[in-house]
């Protein structure tokens, strides 16, 4: 099995579209979230090129992260959801690579912040940490420790405080 170095990444693609939803459908007990990617594809809070697959030795999309535009209170920032790795390669890495990869092509794009609501023991890998440590909620009740926040470039932006306020797709 490979490890997360050995994933390959890159921006969706148009042709990728089936496969990613495909992911989502098969790596969640129910079709929400292969929903949420397709709704947030046609809302205005979609960027090209935070829509991240790993692939396998193919080119075959096997992983998928999405980042899409969010707000804490007026500042602009990024969420990341879903995540998704076909069930048969979870814990390989590849979900790992594809969040790597959105995060990288983020900073390179200029943004400064990105939000997840998530599982406490993955995210912080990657160098999230609890949210309410820097004044950021959101307007439903969630564990405390599942909302999480990451400053791009934390050395000159630190993270705002506020409450996220997500793309309508997500219901939020």
């Amino acid at each position: 099995m490979r490890t997360h170095d050995q994933w390959n990444t890159r921006a969706e693609t148009g042709a990728d579209i089936p496969a990613i939803r495909e992911i989502n459908l098969t790596a969640f007990d129910t079709p929400n979230e292969a929903d949420l990617v397709d709704a947030l594809r046609a809302d205005p809070s979609w960027i090209d090129g935070l829509s991240i697959v790993a692939t396998d030795e193919d080119g075959e999309p096997v992983g998928h992260a999405l980042l899409t535009r969010c707000h804490i209170d007026d500042t602009p920032a990024l969420c990341l959801a879903p995540v998704a790795v076909q069930p048969g390669l979870q814990r390989s890495g590849a979900g790992s690579a594809a969040v790597r990869a959105a995060l990288r092509a983020a900073k390179d794009m200029g943004e400064r912040y990105v939000v997840v609501l998530g599982h406490p023991a993955y995210y912080p890998r990657f160098g999230f940490g609890r949210a309410s440590a820097h004044g950021i909620g959101v307007t439903i009740d969630v564990p405390d420790e599942a909302l999480m926040a990451l400053a791009l470039d934390d050395d000159t932006h630190p993270l705002p405080a506020g409450t996220v306020r997500y793309a309508a797709p997500f219901g939020i």
